[in-house]
């Protein structure tokens, strides 16, 4: 390896090596530095014949099972595949397809071989697809379904650095393509590399921990995404340090569902590297998953540890609520019991006094164990959920099943996770402690001790691709990592986060005003909303827009019938209901006149005057990927949605 001394902290070039940075005293902090390589063939030196990755055949609609010695030579086949068809030297593979084998094949191929690996969101436009395989400088695309080779032929000739096109499921796999630049994934294993075997062994060499081996890029709220580089080093480290922290993962006995989009960074390192490295077992969800199938797939992979975004828990609470009201009232009144029994052990667990009472053993064994067992979470350890907020309602609703979420707090930059709540102290308010072998400290702090949050690790990222001016940005005069997120720490340094710099509402009264807090005060008094949005950016007072709970279609999009949640909210109010148009049609001024009760009893929880909703819109449909308002990680897309109910914005504002 280079000398570090002459290195930098930071670097924005894909080719260039960086200073590792040790800054604490902790034996995980001074841990060996390995490649991802190195890491993978430990794995597979342990567990050889272990299953690795599971996937259902499309055409026998079988289920197939890789083992880690058959998983490292798809790789070392494909990586000199790479090479072959103009890979370069840190030259880069995107991939623009669902979770699949071949998507981890060629993100480890492409690390073998030299180069980097980046995932493109499947749905990004054809603009956004250009950016980052522009910004990228992409050798080699792989894609899947005809749609997205679509996006490609359409900017091919824009992308003066690509080599290659592999597609994984043509759409006719029978009839070979007549363009030369285009490959068909099951015809690889007929290109000849023995040319290339020397070349690949000199690669595979060089490859030091502390270079690049992946551009992750950010959402791209706030305009285009920005191309992370993470470093070989970076996730090596992490996920050792992640064992550590996680004390019920063991080595050869752990199964996960594949599904979050690996394109964030929260389903790449999960699911290719944390996985990979305890030799866990991969079973990969089909393209349906966030529409419905995904409990399909859990009830025949039974996995041991399974991670989300709040939206899908949210999604799973719905369903199992929907479900238990309509039980007959004995089952509904021993699940009642159950649940409530369970949720007061965990409520006493967080004051330090557990007692596993008998009447917990009994509901959890006997009556909770069925309902785990009806969605594949019968062997689950732990349940983790990142990338925004969770509700503190459905922190409670699945700790009352004894399936307590556990809080990750992280970003693209840290590579995933710098903060973690402990699984046996379930907080329902913060994020936990930093990691061992990290730094936390709240800059500026006000004087209730609320700053900003920054960090400090080896998970810190290298930098924005080709972007110093970014990369400085994001990085103060002491080399802390600035996350733009508004928190403070107690007394035991656990971490809790108020909301974000960038998205702080500023009222035309100079208050700044965290938006999550204030539209979780309003949720939490009505069952029937599903989304909401706080306006009063530079206006006079505050408004927010309303998105009730209704069903959706196979494909995501929001549909007029009204969830159950819903139904039972309308019949609360002596309503018959069904349908969103039935409440909009009408002005319905019993729903409108409930809405407004809930929100006048959220502002009797608000910290000032200023903080208090003084009118609201309902929206004419949920908040959904397909309509725009949610990100591929099911974040809102706030100033989206802004624009978008701009006319309703102003109408609120303009009536006296």
């Amino acid at each position: 390896m280079e000398s570090t001394e002459q290195l930098n902290p930071h670097a924005t070039d894909p080719s260039h090596r960086v200073k590792i940075c040790q800054v604490t005293d902790d034996k995980i902090a001074s841990i060996e530095p390995i490649t991802i390589p190195r890491l993978f063939a430990d794995v597979v030196q342990e567990f050889p014949n272990y299953p690795a990755l599971v996937q259902k055949n499309l055409t026998t609609n079988e289920w197939e099972t890789t083992t880690f010695s058959e998983y490292q030579q798809k790789v070392e086949r494909i990586a000199k595949v790479f090479i072959k068809l103009g890979l370069e030297r840190h030259g880069c593979v995107a991939v623009l397809a669902h979770n699949s084998v071949e998507w981890f094949v060629s993100g480890l191929a492409a690390i073998h071989a030299g180069g980097l690996i980046t995932g493109i969101y499947l749905t990004n436009s054809t603009s956004s697809v250009l950016h980052v395989l522009d910004n990228s400088k992409a050798n080699i695309i792989v894609v899947d379904e005809q749609t997205q080779l679509d996006k490609i032929l359409q900017i091919r000739d824009k992308l003066p650095h690509l080599k290659a096109i592999i597609q994984t499921i043509p759409k006719d796999s029978s009839k070979p393509s007549n363009d030369p630049q285009i490959h068909h994934w099951k015809d690889l294993d007929s290109i000849d590399t023995t040319e290339i075997n020397t070349e690949y062994q000199s690669r595979l060499s060089r490859i030091t921990p502390n270079e690049s081996c992946a551009i992750v890029y950010t959402s791209g709220t706030t305009g285009n995404p920005k191309g992370a580089l993470i470093s070989h080093d970076n996730i090596t480290w992490l996920v050792q340090c992640a064992q550590q922290a996680i004390p019920v993962m063991k080595r050869g006995c752990e199964v996960v569902v594949s599904y979050l989009p690996l394109a964030h960074v929260a389903g790449q390192c999960t699911d290719m590297y944390l996985a990979m490295s305890v030799g866990a077992t991969i079973y990969f969800a089909d393209k349906n998953a966030l529409k419905g199938t995904l409990v399909n797939t859990l009830k025949i992979a039974r996995p041991t540890l399974f991670a989300g975004v709040p939206r899908v828990y949210e999604k799973f609470q719905e369903k199992m609520m929907s479900i238990g009201a309509q039980s007959g009232i004995i089952k509904r009144l021993i699940a009642k019991w159950a649940k409530s029994v369970t949720l007061g052990y965990y409520l006493r667990c967080m004051t330090g006094d557990p007692g596993m009472s008998l009447q917990y053993q009994l509901a959890s064994s006997l009556i909770l164990g069925k309902i785990k067992e009806a969605i594949g979470f019968d062997r689950i350890k732990m349940l983790v959920v990142g990338a925004a907020p969770a509700d503190i309602e459905t922190k409670k609703y699945f700790c009352s099943l004894d399936m307590p979420l556990v809080d990750l707090y992280g970003m693209t930059e840290c590579t995933l996770v710098h903060c973690m709540s402990r699984p046996d102290y379930p907080n329902m308010e913060s994020v936990g402690p930093s990691l061992p072998g990290t730094k936390l400290k709240i800059s500026n702090p006000d004087e209730n001790g609320h700053g900003e949050v920054c960090l400090k690790g080896r998970n810190i990222y290298m930098g924005y691709n080709n972007d110093p001016e970014k990369t400085l940005e994001t990085f103060d005069e002491d080399g802390w990592l600035k996350t733009g997120d508004l928190g403070y720490t107690d007394e035991n340094g656990y971490l809790y986060l108020t909301g974000r710099i960038k998205e702080l509402v500023i009222t035309a009264g100079g208050e700044n005003i965290p938006p999550v807090h204030v539209e979780n005060l309003v949720k939490a008094e009505c069952p029937a909303i599903s989304n909401e949005l706080l306006v009063g950016d530079k206006r006079k007072f505050l408004t927010m827009l309303i998105a009730l709970k209704t069903e959706v279609d196979s494909d995501g999009n929001p549909l007029d019938d009204l969830m159950m949640d819903s139904v039972k909210f309308m019949e609360s109010l002596g309503l018959n209901y069904r349908k969103l148009s039935d409440i909009l049609d009408g002005a319905d001024q019993t729903v409108t006149k409930a809405i407004k009760d809930a929100i006048t009893r959220a502002n009797k929880n608000a910290i000032s005057n200023a903080q208090k909703v003084q009118k609201f819109a309902l929206l004419p449909h949920d908040f959904s990927l397909p309509t725009g308002e949610l990100g591929p990680t099911m974040k809102i897309k706030r100033h989206y949605v802004i624009n978008k109910y701009k006319d309703i914005i102003d109408k609120m504002y303009a009536e006296n």
